[in-house]
């Protein structure tokens, strides 16, 4: 039987273990990667320092794409638009599984469906190792929404497709029709950068970031990003923004966008998936001002069919492949994730392709 490599977390403060493991027989439903490239998201670097807590061992990164290794003899071999797979095809997939027949997955929230799986975020056990990043293997469960993509992406940017730039999708889709609208983006990481670039391509006239980073601030106009603010200065914003989208998951930050928005304006909020401080909401202000706040956690499949159309139409235009700064090899997976929490970069990159 062919053996899988892969590099599993054991705990915060305890050397990342490289093991081998035997591929399994698939299941019905199940396609075997062989795994290309994964980039290092920030939840993965929570897990690693011990801000955050998964069931140990695990088998970290879900941002992640790779070419196709093996189906199960009954798969159907179509991708979720009914695009023909075959062995060798790059594909991307949501870093969920679940019943897409479940009530809430038919109510357009599949991320929460029942019989949710998620990848680089399950235990290891004898029988199911291989559902992460760091491996050169990822068997997809049955209810996983696969894609397939052009081999002219760049691997480290196709990596993010299923993670960051899919729920930006997300948020613009709740935002409503960006045309010749006024935005303000808080929070400049990747999902902050990718949604400027989303925001520049459907039409908005005015892309306002705010970070308390200059680089990333300085970084963001080659985004579509057109007026910045630094927050350590105490800028004066707007008051007429009709969308703001929080990446940061900052109290001030959220609070901060609420004041900004105009009469009709919509809060998207995305970063707050973390423990924090209650947000402070003036009630007299939604009320007047007609203003609606919206929360999003993942994305649904119609989210993520988007933004591996816009990674396909703007892959080029937008430098995405700059925000990799630096790239590992899976066996030296502890000095990337070590580079990471030191240096904190947009994304770090883990080569598995041969």
């Amino acid at each position: 039987m062919d053996k899988a490599t892969l590099v599993v977390f054991n705990g915060a403060g305890t050397a990342l273990e490289e093991i081998k493991t035997d591929i399994p027989d698939l299941k019905p439903g199940e396609i075997l990667i062989k795994n290309l490239y994964t980039t290092i998201c920030g939840s993965d670097l929570h897990t690693y320092c011990g801000l955050r807590h998964e069931a140990v061992p695990t088998v970290l990164g879900h941002e992640i794409v790779g070419e196709i290794a093996g189906f199960h003899p009954g798969h159907n071999g179509l991708d979720y638009l009914g695009t023909p797979l075959q062995i060798g095809d790059r594909v991307t997939w949501s870093i969920f599984a679940s019943d897409a027949n479940s009530e809430k997955a038919r109510a357009g929230m599949p991320q929460k469906g029942g019989g949710l799986f998620k990848y680089g975020h399950a235990q290891v056990t004898a029988t199911d190792a291989l559902h992460g990043g760091l491996s050169t293997h990822c068997v997809l469960k049955q209810g996983t929404t696969v894609l397939k993509l052009s081999k002219e992406i760049p691997l480290k940017v196709a990596a993010t497709i299923n993670c960051a730039v899919a729920t930006v999708a997300g948020g613009v889709r709740l935002s409503g029709n960006l045309q010749g609208k006024k935005v303000l983006i808080s929070g400049v990481g990747l999902l902050g950068l990718v949604c400027a670039a989303m925001c520049s391509a459907d039409g908005a006239t005015e892309i306002h970031v705010a970070d308390l980073n200059g680089e990333r601030l300085k970084l963001a106009e080659a985004f579509g990003a057109n007026v910045q603010h630094l927050l350590n200065q105490n800028p004066t914003l707007p008051t007429d923004i009709d969308v703001v989208f929080d990446m940061s998951g900052s109290p001030d930050a959220m609070e901060m966008g609420l004041e900004a928005l105009t009469v009709g304006g919509i809060a998207v909020w995305i970063g707050a998936v973390f423990k924090t401080r209650s947000v402070a909401i003036n009630a007299e202000q939604v009320v007047r001002k007609l203003n609606t706040i919206k929360g999003l956690h993942n994305y649904n499949y119609d989210d993520f069919v988007q933004a591996v159309k816009f990674i396909e139409k703007n892959y080029s235009k937008f430098p995405f492949q700059e925000l990799v700064s630096a790239e590992f090899a899976l066996t030296d997976a502890e000095s990337a994730f070590n580079f990471a929490v030191a240096n904190k970069p947009i994304r770090v990159g883990i080569n598995i392709a041969p």
